[in-house]
């Protein structure tokens, strides 16, 4: 068996995602219990005990959620789409409670302007960052305000340059990945989000940039998290993992004797509202419980898989180059068989 680095993975022949490798722990682990393992973090001037960031979906990120996962160490930014946003404004905006918010293109000055005067984080929301209008958009922020910038989405490192040069903090990476988006098989638009995430991290390092990468799209468990940060990624996004839960907005369905609660992509009709290109699904996820719960799961499989790779800190996690790619036996080899 071959065993690949970040460089062989990034020149290997076909597009892959998170499914098709797994880390390979080759050194005696100096780690005697995952406890040892620590996940904290810096991402945009925050210290973090986790680097989870929910997505700004209006099905995952209300008030609630963005308050709680601040209280867990993480990074709620709260969505555009519904009266939370309204309700930040005139009740929240200055308790703390609440450190980062999404916006749109067209979202005015006078909003931006109470927004970032108690806010740590700006997230500019499209699902393209490689437009001159996201350009635009994030020069003005920058150039008027002193706020972290996060934009979003993008699939390869050819546009990142531009990226920091306008101003942008942080990128979201991966496009067409998402459990409810149907923005390649609507518009042939994407890559796996290993070669994704690998092509971004290749370009940010060989053009020394500093600007930081978010892996949004396409985890499902705490081992695609961990494999994630083992790619590089400086934090990742989550939508499906987080839905269902507690604090999600939404009310808790009961259908034939199961709670569920609602999930839909930012650009489903649900969303839209109107008949216009959609690119997003609508779907009912089972209810969870406190988001409590998947926060302590992810932090406890990120231990673990450090532990198992020989690494005490992410950073550590971070510059590992032992991967396997593995064949769809393999893959099927791995999953619970009950």
């Amino acid at each position: 068996m071959k065993i690949y680095d970040k460089k062989g993975l990034n020149d290997y022949q076909q597009s892959l995602t998170y499914d098709d490798i797994s880390l390979i722990p080759t050194q005696i682990s100096r780690v005697r219990s995952r406890t040892e393992a620590t996940t904290n973090c810096s991402f945009l001037g925050l210290d973090l005990l986790l680097p989870v960031i929910s997505s700004p979906m209006d099905t995952v990120t209300g008030l609630e959620m963005a308050k709680e996962l601040s209280k867990l160490g993480c990074i709620g930014i709260l969505n555009r789409f519904d009266s939370s946003f309204d309700d930040v404004i005139k009740n929240h905006i200055n308790d703390g409670t609440v450190k980062a918010v999404s916006i749109a293109l067209n979202t005015g000055d006078d909003v931006i302007e109470k927004l970032v005067e108690h806010q740590k984080i700006i997230c500019v929301d499209t699902a393209n960052a490689s437009n001159n209008a996201v350009l635009n958009k994030t020069e003005e922020i920058k150039k008027k305000y002193n706020i972290k910038v996060i934009v979003g989405n993008i699939a390869h490192g050819a546009s990142l340059k531009q990226l920091e040069d306008a101003g942008a903090d942080a990128v979201r990476v991966g496009i067409g990945s998402g459990s409810v988006c149907t923005t390649s098989i609507q518009t042939g638009i994407g890559i796996g989000q290993v070669s994704s995430l690998l092509s971004v991290l290749f370009a940010r390092s060989e053009m020394k940039l500093n600007i930081q990468i978010i892996a949004d799209g396409g985890i499902k468990s705490p081992g695609d998290v961990a494999k994630a940060i083992a790619l590089g990624a400086d934090a990742v996004m989550l939508g499906r993992m987080l839905s269902g839960t507690k604090e999600t907005p939404g009310e808790v369905i009961k259908y034939n004797g199961q709670l569920w609660k609602k999930y839909r992509g930012s650009a489903s009709f649900g969303v839209k509202m109107k008949n216009e290109f959609i690119e997003g699904e609508e779907t009912m996820v089972p209810y969870k419980g406190t988001v409590k719960n998947v926060i302590d799961n992810i932090s406890d499989g990120l231990r673990s898989s450090m532990s198992y790779m020989n690494c005490l800190t992410l950073n550590e996690l971070r510059h590992i180059e032992t991967f396997s790619i593995l064949s769809n036996s393999s893959y099927i080899e791995r999953l619970p068989r009950i």
